[in-house]
């Protein structure tokens, strides 16, 4: 399973002029995703002029547009800091897309220039246990499945009381994610070991961050495991090329799959195999 991350939040036009504003782009590059290989895309919604949003209406036009453009499955953020927990699934409520993603645990997150020795950014990413409960019980209600978003080691072992409790049901779908300063570094050996403590019954991919994606992306399809790409992550199909759409983020992964031997799962082939209930 090959899933694109569209936008982000963060970056811009001025790092990255493929970034998609409206919902028109987003639908033109969903459509090149798909097109490129991709079953599913991650969407963090944006005004029209680029800002973050978490309005409603932003993700519902974004949410049409990219549905009338192509079949993929519609992965949804909830990770957002400074706003509350309403606000973060009010989206969900209302539109109920297939995915949504859910993160799983609080923790530093930052950027460092090595070149200039100081930190780009840096801020504390909360996400407590009370919140974490609250967002899996409400996309339970919306048929939407959690995307369980692990930055680190520790937040797959977050996982295993919402499994004891009976809120997460298998098949579970985790995305571990290598690379972020504050979460676990980006190596194999690193990758290998988050995969190991998954509980049995889990699909799961990476999401390796800028240019280490490419190692980790080869890993994964080694180790039998999905995979992200898309300008949210990184900009780039190696080091000064930078892609000039999604598709060909998308593009690369599906021939690094084709590669190995394997083949990228279609739209189809990834509902029944999580079980999706909404589009």
């Amino acid at each position: 399973m090959i899933t694109c991350a569209l936008s982000g939040v963060v970056a811009n036009r001025k790092q990255c002029p493929a970034i998609p504003y409206t919902p028109e782009e987003y639908a033109a590059e969903a459509k090149r995703a798909y097109e490129a290989g991709a079953a599913a895309v991650h969407i963090h919604a944006r005004t029209p002029d680029g800002l973050p949003s978490y309005e409603i209406s932003d993700y519902r036009n974004i949410y049409e547009a990219v549905t009338g453009a192509c079949p993929v499955i519609i992965n949804f953020s909830t990770g957002a800091i400074n706003i509350s927990t309403k606000q973060k699934l009010a989206h969900i409520e209302a539109i109920r897309p297939a995915v949504g993603a859910l993160n799983m645990g609080s923790m530093n997150y930052a950027k460092y220039n090595a070149a200039k020795k100081n930190f780009v950014f840096e801020f504390v990413f909360p996400n407590p246990f009370s919140e974490i409960v609250q967002i899996v019980q409400t996309m339970n209600q919306a048929g939407t499945k959690p995307e369980l978003e692990c930055f680190d080691l520790g937040q797959v072992g977050n996982s295993y009381p919402l499994i004891d409790m009976g809120l997460l049901t298998p098949p579970y779908q985790y995305s571990l994610i290598m690379g972020v300063l504050g979460g676990i570094p980006p190596t194999v050996p690193n990758l290998v070991s988050m995969v190991q403590s998954l509980p049995p019954g889990s699909d799961w991919e990476v999401i390796g961050i800028s240019l280490d994606q490419w190692r980790l992306v080869a890993a994964a399809i080694g180790l039998g495991g999905n995979v992200r790409v898309g300008l949210e992550d990184n900009f780039y199909l190696s080091r000064d090329v930078m892609a000039k759409t999604n598709g060909d983020l998308v593009e690369k992964a599906a021939r690094m799959v084709r590669d190995q031997g394997r083949e990228p799962a279609t739209v189809d082939q990834c509902r029944a195999r999580l079980n999706l209930v909404n589009r």
